[in-house]
C-alpha cells in the first residue's frame, strides 16, 4: 500500500472554509508542490507531516481561497503606482488634505503629486471634495492632479502650467475645461460624459524609469497580498499600448516576483483601427499562452471605441453612434472565428442590448458556446437581456463602482431603480455566469473587501443603503464569486478558487472572521498571511516573519513610503462626528436643513414616500 507523501507545508488550528461543496469546512489544510494536498480533520493531515513539513499554526483563524479579482487594471496601475497618493479609505477631507500637503512638502521638482481615482467624496464625513483655492493653497508651486471617478479632475495652477492649459486651448471632444469669467482655466476638467480628457492630462505628467515600474508593480501585488487577492484577470486600460506597456511585468514574471497571477486582455487602443489590432494579435498569441502565473486571457474591455459607453452617473446617458453594430460585428466576427474569448465594457441596458444584436448574428454562423465570453459592468441590464446573454452561453462581470457611485445613480434616477443596479441576485438565479471583481484603481478601490461588504450589505462607501434583501447576497455567495466562480472568466475552472485536491495553493488567513463579523466590518478585513502556490508572499503580526522582505519603494519620495496604499479605519474614524457624518450619510444639500441624510434611503423612515410625515419634509432629514 503506498505511503502518503509528505506535505511541504500545513496551515493547523485553523477554520477553513474550502468552497468545495463536497467537504465544505476543515480544521487544517496540507500543501504539497504548490498544490493542495488535503483540507480536513487535524488528525488526517498532520499524518502528512514530516521532518521537514512546515507547520503553521494560524491560531484559530479563517481561512480561504485566495481572493481574485475578474476586473481590475494591476499592468497599468503597477506602473504608476508608487507615485500615487492613495485616499481610498480615507474618511474625512481634512485628513485627505492633511494627506496632501505632506506629500506635496515630500516631492521635488518637477514631479506631481497625483491622487488618481479609488475615492469619492461620499466617504469624507464632509460629503464633499476639495476646493481648487483649498488646493492652490497647499500647492503653489507643485503641480497636484486630482482624479474623481471618471467625472472629473482637479488641477491646481502649478498643473496647469505642467500640462500648457491656457484660455487658448480648446475643449476636446465630449470633454471640459471649466474657465473662469476672462476665458482661463481654472483647473476642473470634466467628462461630458468622455474621460478622455482626464486620462489624456494625467498621461502628460513625468513618468518613472524602467527600474522604478518594476519596484512599483511589485509593491502594488504585494498591497493586493496584503488584502488576500492572489490572482486578476487585468482588463487592459486606456494608454496601456499591447507589447510595449506590458514588458515590465514580463520581466518580473522571469525573474519569479509576480506574486498575483494574472491572466490579461488585450485593449484596443486605435479608434477606427480597431479591428486591424485584433487581426494582428490574434495571429500572433493564443489566449492561454503562458503559464499559471500569466497567460494572455483573451479581448477587450474595449472591442470598438463606438461600443463604449460612459458610466459618469451625473451626466445623462449617452446614445453609442449609429455606426456601433458595423464596428463592432467585423471584429466578434474574427475574435468568434479565432476562437478568442472576449470581454466589452457595457454600462448600460441599451448599450447592451445593441451588441447583443451583433452577438447573435455572429452566433448564427459561429456557435459561441463555449467562448466564455461577457459583458462588464451591466448596471442597468434587464431581464430579457440576462436571458440572452444566457442562451449564448455569456457571461456578466460585475464590480462595486456602484459602492461609489451610488448616490449620484440614486439622484439622477431614483432610488427605485437603484435598487437593481446591477441586479445581481437575478442575474444568479438565471443561470448566467456571474463573477465580481473591482475596476479599480481608476473609479473604486482595489480593495476586494469593499466590493464583499457591497455585495453583502448593499451599502455604498459613503452609507447609502442602495438595495432590497432580494438583491443582497449570503456571504458565503460573495466569496464565491470572488474566488472560484471568477476562474470561468479567465478559463481556468478546477485550477484554483477553492481549498481541494490538486487545486494550486493560493490561501489566506485573515485578520478577522469574515462569516462572523459585522456586516460594516467586513471592509475592514485584511489579510494576515497569504500564500501563493504554498509560499507565503504577505505576512503581518505574528506571520511578518513568514513573508520575504520587498525592496524599499522607490522613488524615496513616494507616497508608499509614508502612506501605503489602502487607509485602514484610523482612531480619526472613531470620533464621535465622524461617527455620525457616517450613519448620517450626507450625501446632497437639502432646502430645510442646508444638509441632507440620503443615507436614510436606507433606514426604515419612509423618506421616500413623499405623502408621508417623512417625505413631506422636503428631505431625507431624520435628525429633526
Amino acid at each position: 500500500m503506498d505511503q502518503p507523501a509528505t506535505a511541504d507545508l500545513i496551515l493547523l488550528n485553523a477554520k477553513v472554509t474550502t468552497l468545495d461543496r463536497a467537504n465544505p469546512q476543515a480544521e487544517a489544510v496540507a500543501v504539497t508542490g504548490g498544490r493542495i494536498h488535503l483540507a480536513g480533520p487535524a488528525a488526517e493531515v498532520m499524518a502528512l507531516a514530516g521532518p521537514k513539513t512546515q507547520v503553521i499554526d494560524v491560531g484559530g483563524r479563517r481561512v480561504i481561497p485566495g481572493l481574485i479579482d475578474s476586473h481590475m487594471h494591476i499592468i497599468r496601475g503597477g506602473l504608476n503606482y508608487n507615485m500615487e497618493l492613495r485616499w481610498d479609505g480615507v474618511r474625512s477631507l481634512s485628513h485627505a488634505m492633511e494627506m496632501l500637503r505632506r506629500q506635496v512638502d515630500n516631492t521635488p521638482a518637477p514631479q506631481w503629486v497625483r491622487v488618481v481615482g479609488g475615492f469619492t467624496e461620499h466617504q469624507f464625513a464632509e460629503k464633499r471634495l476639495p476646493t481648487l483655492e483649498e488646493i492652490n493653497a497647499i500647492a503653489p508651486d507643485t503641480p497636484v492632479f486630482i482624479l474623481h471617478l471618471y467625472d472629473r479632475a482637479l488641477l491646481n495652477g502649478a498643473a496647469l502650467r505642467a500640462v500648457g492649459y491656457s484660455r487658448d486651448t480648446p475643449n476636446p471632444p465630449g470633454g471640459e475645461i471649466a474657465r473662469d469669467a476672462a476665458g482661463n482655466p481654472t483647473g476642473l476638467l470634466i467628462a461630458q460624459p468622455n474621460a478622455a480628457i482626464l486620462y489624456a492630462t494625467l498621461a502628460k505628467g513625468p513618468k518613472l524609469p524602467a527600474e522604478y515600474q518594476k519596484n512599483s508593480t511589485r509593491h502594488f501585488m504585494r498591497e493586493m497580498n496584503r488584502l488576500g487577492v492572489t490572482g486578476v484577470i487585468d482588463a487592459g486600460g486606456g494608454f496601456q499600448n499591447y507589447p510595449e506597456d506590458y514588458s515590465i511585468v514580463e520581466e518580473l514574471h522571469r525573474e519569479g516576483h509576480l506574486t498575483v497571477r494574472i491572466a490579461y486582455n488585450l485593449f484596443t487602443q486605435k479608434p477606427k483601427e480597431e479591428l486591424a489590432d485584433f487581426a494582428r494579435w490574434t495571429s500572433t498569441v493564443t489566449p492561454g499562452q503562458g503559464d499559471d502565473s500569466l497567460r494572455v486571457n483573451g479581448a477587450g474591455e474595449m472591442l470598438v471605441y463606438s461600443a463604449a459607453d460612459f458610466e459618469d452617473f451625473q451626466v445623462p446617458r449617452p446614445d453609442m453612434a449609429p455606426s456601433m453594430e458595423g464596428d463592432l460585428e467585423p471584429v466578434v466576427r474574427l475574435l468568434a472565428e479565432k476562437r478568442w474569448p472576449w470581454r466589452l465594457h457595457a454600462t448600460y441596458d441599451e448599450t447592451i442590448s445593441r451588441a447583443l444584436d451583433v452577438f447573435e448574428k455572429v452566433n448564427r454562423d459561429i456557435p459561441l458556446e463555449g467562448l466564455n465570453w461577457f459583458f462588464d459592468h451591466a448596471e442597468t441590464i434587464t431581464d430579457r437581456n440576462i436571458e440572452r446573454i444566457a442562451a449564448l452561453g455569456g457571461g456578466i462581470a460585475v464590480q462595486h463602482r456602484m459602492a461609489y457611485q451610488g448616490e449620484y445613480f440614486a439622484e439622477r434616477y431614483g432610488p427605485r431603480a437603484a435598487e437593481r443596479s446591477p441586479p445581481i441576485r437575478r442575474m444568479l438565479d438565471m443561470g448566467v455566469s456571474v463573477g465580481a471583481g473591482t475596476d479599480a484603481t481608476r473609479v473604486a478601490s482595489y480593495n476586494p473587501w469593499v466590493s464583499l461588504a457591497w455585495l453583502v450589505t448593499g451599502k455604498t462607501v459613503g452609507g447609502l443603503s442602495l438595495y432590497p434583501a432580494s438583491n443582497l447576497l449570503d456571504r458565503d455567495s460573495a466569496l464565491r464569486l470572488w474566488t472560484h466562480a471568477n476562474t470561468w472568466f479567465s478559463n481556468e475552472e478546477g485550477k484554483k478558487g477553492q481549498i481541494a485536491p490538486g487545486q494550486l495553493a493560493d490561501l489566506v488567513v485573515l485578520s478577522d472572521d469574515y462569516f462572523a463579523v459585522p456586516g460594516d466590518a467586513i471592509a475592514d478585513i485584511t489579510s494576515v498571511l497569504t500564500l501563493l502556490g504554498g509560499a507565503p508572499v504577505h505576512g503581518a503580526g505574528d506571520f511578518a516573519d513568514l513573508a520575504p522582505d520587498l525592496p524599499p519603494a522607490m522613488p524615496d519620495w513616494s507616497p508608499v513610503r509614508t502612506f501605503g496604499g489602502y487607509q485602514q479605519r484610523a482612531e480619526a474614524g472613531k470620533d464621535p462626528k465622524y461617527q455620525f457624518a457616517r450613519l448620517c450619510g450626507c450625501a446632497k444639500g437639502c432646502n430645510v436643513h442646508g444638509h441632507a441624510h440620503a443615507g436614510a434611503w436606507g433606514s426604515d423612515v419612509p423618506v421616500s414616500d413623499a405623502r408621508s410625515f417623512w417625505g413631506a419634509l422636503g428631505c431625507a432629514c431624520w435628525a429633526v
